[in-house]
């Protein structure tokens, strides 16, 4: 059988490749409505039949060995173009169809229809062929029929007007939105469904704008017909004949009222407490930063008064968090009902409260009485008897007040700390009182941080000393020695430890500077061993109750006797009765575990109010220390038995 090729004359009369070719050449040349190139991989042109030299400008002459890219690609989608084109040689298909704008040679825009397909032929390269359908009578349709095409989007209500503003037609969403039908509309102006809330200026201005640039949009508030206001985003066109007059409006609106309410609510939501509906910080700091500037400009004396729950984390722990946020959200109903309305009251979170207090007297004097009884006012309201549920509570509170005014040099942060400091007074003081801020509080603020950045010094530079106070008997025998520990500052002397223990405790410092008392002890007792006149002393050694409350304590104890030698029968740990407030067991069974390496122990300051008798002929003591004015207290009931006896 003879080889059949796709140009081969065939006994049933299939053209032959020429007459083929020649046919189809002439069906490109001469397709008028259709515009066909021809492309190289590299976008040189091949083909350009007579209706590309129409809708593009360019003669096949000079388009032919010309590239796509430079002839009738815009500049904005070459990089885009360049894609496509090497995408379909690689994958051998077209993209899909689509209506592409395109340059023609004079520069302006061509709007098309391209189709495309990649022809290959075997040893002939590959060819693109692009088939364009001239788009610009549809173009131009298209921007005839806009305005009837948007008056009726079924996302807008649409109305519109002759050039008197008389309402022509309307759509259905505007009936929906409006609540007036097509028939109640037609005939009237938008007078129908203006509302009072815009003054006549308004409107005046909007149409103004229309005249003078043909466009007005903007938010305006409407009425329904049900009298309800409404939010409407609205644009207004006007439409113009050949003769530029004004024929139409075309109105289309709208209704945002539910994104004005959920932008308020995000609103309230960054800007107010979610469970008790105050102020939150940020706001209460924007006003606050008005407030100061005000009384700036208006010579006259402010105040800010910090509110603190006293005790509130146990009633959290107690009753729980439901009974809590029931307190904080009575708390925050009686605060308000104790402030003027232009004071502002502010939940900072957790249990604390901010209330600043504008417009006082000029005078400072009086500003503060002021200040101090709205304070009172609001203390006096706080502590009366809240019911929670089917719990009745007895609360406080501390309030910490600092004034404000235009003698004042103070920042709002500062402001803010001075009224937190005056507040932690009130609380030492203790609780259920107020405070104002005072100069000294600051100093005293300022040494606990400049004691602080010592205490880290000395620890790094080694500046503790241990002095070693004697314990004798009933016969003036020494015993063995309490460690006191001190602290040698460069330049200052010795710092008492009443001054800097508390704020190593606050710090955490305590533990390291515990551990360094501890060991240095231990070694001291080890260098004592090899003395016959002092190897039988013994040595206490105060410990905290943060550093005993450790997990490993007992670990460190240990691990610091066997590294320094010490003999642990001669070494006695003197605890507080703080420590045993709560987890008594836990605290038993750490006594117990060294008692049985041989660590002795005192119970320090007994009576002063956490012992209990119960308890106390539990735990494994060697030592009780007892209060002096505990002491005097008994011998007091002892002398009033003997008198009654």
């Amino acid at each position: 059988m003879a080889e059949i090729t796709p140009y081969s004359v065939l006994p049933d009369g299939v053209l032959s490749r020429e007459v083929s070719e020649a046919r189809f050449k002439k069906l490109f040349d001469e397709a008028d409505a259709m515009s066909i190139q021809g492309y190289l991989p590299d976008g040189t042109v091949v083909y350009w039949n007579q209706a590309s030299e129409k809708i593009y400008g360019y003669t096949a002459a000079e388009a032919l060995g010309g590239n796509l890219l430079d002839l009738i690609i815009p500049a904005d989608i070459r990089s885009e173009v360049e894609g496509a084109v090497h995408w379909m040689f690689e994958s051998g298909q077209g993209i899909p169809a689509g209506r592409l704008e395109l340059k023609h040679k004079n520069g302006h825009s061509v709007h098309v229809h391209s189709s495309h397909t990649v022809i290959s032929i075997p040893d002939h390269p590959p060819i693109l062929f692009c088939m364009d359908a001239d788009m610009s009578s549809l173009v131009r349709a298209e921007s005839e029929l806009r305005i009837a095409a948007a008056a009726f989007e079924s996302q807008q209500g649409m109305f519109i007007t002759d050039a008197n503003g008389i309402i022509l037609r309307v759509n259905q969403m505007f009936s929906q939105i409006t609540g007036y039908s097509a028939e109640e509309a037609v005939g009237r102006t938008p007078r129908l469904i203006r509302s009072d809330y815009h003054p006549a200026a308004f409107y005046e201005t909007m149409w103004q704008s229309l005249l003078d640039n043909g466009f007005w949009q903007g938010e305006v508030w409407n009425r329904r017909k049900s009298s309800e206001v409404y939010a409407n985003w609205i644009s207004i066109t006007a439409v113009r004949d050949s003769k530029g007059q004004i024929t139409h409006y075309v109105c289309s609106q709208i209704d945002i009222t539910q994104r004005k309410d959920a932008e308020a609510q995000i609103m309230h939501l960054a800007f107010y407490d979610v469970l008790t509906r105050l102020p939150n910080r940020r706001l209460l700091l924007d006003r606050l930063q008005q407030a100061v500037a005000a009384s700036i400009r208006n010579q006259n004396v402010g105040a800010l008064l910090f509110i603190d729950l006293d005790n509130f984390k146990t009633l959290n722990d107690t009753l729980g968090h439901d009974v809590g946020d029931r307190l904080l959200q009575q708390v925050a109903e009686r605060i308000t009902a104790c402030i003027r309305k232009n004071d502002t009251a502010a939940r900072l979170g957790g249990d604390e409260f901010l209330v600043m207090l504008e417009d006082l007297s000029q005078n400072p004097q009086e500003a503060a009485t002021q200040a101090e009884a709205a304070a009172q006012k609001i203390l006096e309201a706080l502590n009366q008897n809240y019911q929670l549920g089917s719990q009745n509570y007895m609360g406080s509170v501390s309030i910490g007040i600092t004034l404000f005014s235009s003698q004042g040099n103070s920042s709002v942060d500062e402001l803010m700390k001075q009224a937190d400091l005056a507040m932690y007074e009130a609380k030492s003081s203790g609780r259920n009182s107020l405070r104002f801020f005072d100069p000294e509080m600051q100093a005293a603020v300022t040494f606990r941080a400049e004691l602080l950045t010592g205490l880290r010094d000395a620890l790094r530079e080694q500046q503790f000393r241990l002095y070693y106070q004697s314990q004798v008997d009933a016969e003036g025998h020494i015993t063995g020695v309490e460690a006191l520990i001190r602290w040698e500052r460069p330049g200052l002397g010795l710092v008492s430890p009443a001054d800097f223990i508390p704020v190593a405790e606050e710090s955490g410092l305590i533990q390291p500077i515990g551990l360094w008392v501890l060991e240095t002890a231990c070694r001291q007792l080890a260098c004592w061993a090899a003395s016959p006149d002092k190897a039988k002393l013994t040595i206490a050694v105060n410990v905290s109750a943060i550093q005993f409350n450790r997990a490993d304590f007992v670990g460190q104890v240990l691990a610091i006797l066997q590294r320094t030698g010490a003999n642990p029968q001669q070494l006695k740990l003197e605890l507080t009765e703080s420590l045993l407030v709560d987890k008594v067991d836990n605290v038993i069974a750490k006594m117990s575990e060294l008692k049985a390496q041989g660590v002795g122990f005192s119970l320090d300051d007994f009576g002063t109010g956490y012992s209990s008798l119960a308890y106390l002929r539990r735990l494994p003591l060697d030592q009780l220390k007892v209060c002096r004015r505990h002491i005097k207290k008994i011998c007091s009931i002892r002398m009033c038995v003997s008198y009654v006896a």
